[in-house]
């Protein structure tokens, strides 16, 4: 053990609710100067650790101990004050105050009149920002700046507080490719000048690519922490789920039938032009780009969220009206949005009354549905997909990220639709459940199911997709079949000038 103390140091830390315990044995070791990742699955206790450590909870048992000295922190301005900061994937602040007003919120110097000195706040923000190496006015509103940027008024008002340990918690999953790199150097700007930082994510490459040290946590307890020089990704999963996965990507031979799905020419200018693709029976089609291809605002379009232009949508050889998505439920058409809090799910309602919602009219009587009917309707979905809860009246907003993508899963496939749509399918849940919702898609292309999946993780488009279609610019650039597609033909198709369509020679 070092002799210098740690930074931040949790030993054998428990926390119950009632009967349940959320955190069994949670421990915790991150140096001063370090980036450490703190990885499990849904579940494994990584949210609870982290609200002791920020003084939102109050732990039952074990040490917590910063820099050597033992706190036990009664709230969260208690842990702020003494240098401890969390960054969380979506920041919350006040839209209409400006960069600076934000970063010193209820803590505004003062000059000798007594007035707020917003000239000694402003020269504050500017040599904060300076340190993080990132341009932002700090006379803006907040309003209208993305996530990415909001994240760094959050680490700025840390910094400004003179955090030594900042904790982010799934900070890169709404962010682009050059927002997460922005971010990354940030992360190694702040550990060179000797913070802490607890970095949490599902994402193994940003894990292994930024990360110095590694811990492991299963069922609410600690399960290892390693260098990450002397790990690799497949050791780590199996330490994540306490078992062997062999197959991330479980992919079930299937009879792909008839054409179900048929985009012809679809066209909106400025997102997207001359889209053409079909998806059969039994068949996984992978739409593939980079972020800003437009891939989400196709599927919006054919599922008539989005208008379009020119072009048709047919299913099962029926024309689909634009711009009705109430007409293409009727007909067959299924779409889980990429933002399931956003658009699939009503936080604040039961699991049943979410997965009936689309199938509400067909369960009324007289207007009217019964908690009986709804709840039977419900179950055999849930039970199905197999949906971690107490009971169906758990309100979805309080379900983990996997539980709560089954959910919507239940709700669409209640529909019993022809053709599934489903963006980014596994963004945001951890390995195990991961694994269980390709195992499911692969079973219902099984059963015949025509299933359009977009997804930004290329080793799942190439795991899962039967063909793969790619975006670039909004503009189709490749067409490949399972055994044509490479990383290498699709990173080439997602870069290509949208002037191109690349063939497979030339794409490989």
């Amino acid at each position: 053990m070092p002799d210098t103390p740690a930074a931040l140091e949790l030993r054998d830390v428990a926390k119950s609710f009632g009967p349940v315990r959320a955190l069994r044995s949670g421990s915790l070791r991150v140096e001063a100067g370090s980036i450490h990742a703190l990885v499990g699955e849904n579940g494994a206790g990584k949210s609870t650790l982290v609200k002791i450590v920020a003084g939102l909870y109050r732990r039952d048992a074990g040490d917590y101990l910063l820099a050597g000295t033992s706190v036990d922190f009664r709230n969260t301005a208690e842990a702020k004050q003494a240098g401890v900061a969390v960054i969380y994937q979506e920041p919350t602040l006040f839209p209409d105050l400006s960069v600076t007003e934000n970063i010193f919120m209820g803590r505004q110097p003062t000059n000798r009149w007594g007035r707020i000195d917003r000239a000694a706040m402003r020269t504050e923000v500017v040599e904060l920002f300076a340190r993080l190496g990132v341009p932002i006015e700090p006379d803006r509103p907040t309003e209208g700046l993305s996530i990415a940027d909001q994240q760094l008024i959050e680490i700025a008002k840390a910094l400004s507080l003179d955090a030594k340990v900042l904790i982010m918690d799934e900070p890169t999953a709404a962010l682009s490719g050059n927002e997460v790199e922005r971010l990354m150097t940030v992360a190694r700007t702040l550990r060179d000048q000797g913070c802490a930082v607890v970095f949490i994510s599902h994402r193994f490459d940003e894990v292994f690519a930024l990360c110095d040290t590694i811990t492991v946590m299963r069922d609410g307890a600690y399960i290892s922490t390693d260098p990450i020089a002397d790990v690799t990704e497949d050791e780590i999963v199996r330490r994540l789920v306490g078992r062997e996965v062999s197959d991330l990507y479980p992919k079930l031979e299937a009879t792909v039938g008839k054409p179900l799905l048929e985009v012809r020419g679809l066209t909106r200018t400025g997102l997207f032009q001359d889209i053409s693709l079909t998806v059969r029976e039994g068949e996984i089609v992978g739409l593939a780009g980079l972020v800003g291809a437009g891939r989400s605002e196709v599927a919006q379009a054919i599922f008539g969220v989005d208008p379009y232009e020119s072009g048709e949508v047919t299913l099962d050889g029926q024309p689909v009206p634009p711009g009705d998505p109430r007409r293409a439920i009727e007909m067959g058409l299924a779409f889980v949005p990429e933002d399931r809090r956003q658009h699939g799910l009503v936080l604040d309602a039961p699991i049943s009354r979410n997965i009936t919602l689309p199938t509400s009219g067909r369960l009324a009587r007289t207007g009217l549905i019964s908690t009986g009917i709804e709840n039977r309707s419900a179950a055999d979905w849930a039970a199905r997909l197999e949906v971690k809860a107490a009971t169906l009246d758990t309100l979805a907003g309080t379900l983990s990220g996997g539980n709560q993508q089954k959910v919507v899963l239940a709700k669409w496939l209640s529909t019993q639709p022809k053709v599934l749509i489903i963006d980014e399918p596994t963004r945001g849940i951890d390995v195990g459940t991961k694994s269980e919702v390709h195992r499911l898609l692969s079973t219902l292309a099984q059963e015949g199911l025509g299933i359009l999946m977009i997804s930004s993780e290329l080793p799942e488009v190439l795991g899962m997709a039967d063909r793969v279609i790619v975006l670039s610019e909004g503009h189709q650039t490749a067409e490949l079949s399972r055994a044509e597609a490479t990383p290498e033909t699709v990173m080439r198709a997602a870069t290509a000038h949208h002037s191109t369509t690349l063939n497979v020679s030339e794409a490989s």
